[in-house]
């Protein structure tokens, strides 16, 4: 679903899956940033923030 999203201009997306079914797709407020952060120790805002400053001319 990555490379359709992206071919769509989308580069902040929420999906939702229950087991193996995505419930849904959201682009208006795609959340959790704080709660991977916590719990998985990853920088999601940070990484998000590096990829849109490496598109910048």
């Amino acid at each position: 679903i990555g490379p359709v999203l992206a071919a769509r201009g989308l580069l902040l997306v929420g999906l939702d899956v229950i087991g193996d079914y995505l419930t849904e797709v959201n682009v208006t407020s795609p959340t959790c940033f704080r709660e991977i952060q916590d719990q998985s120790g990853f920088d999601v805002a940070g990484r998000f923030i590096e990829a849109l400053e490496s598109r910048l001319p």
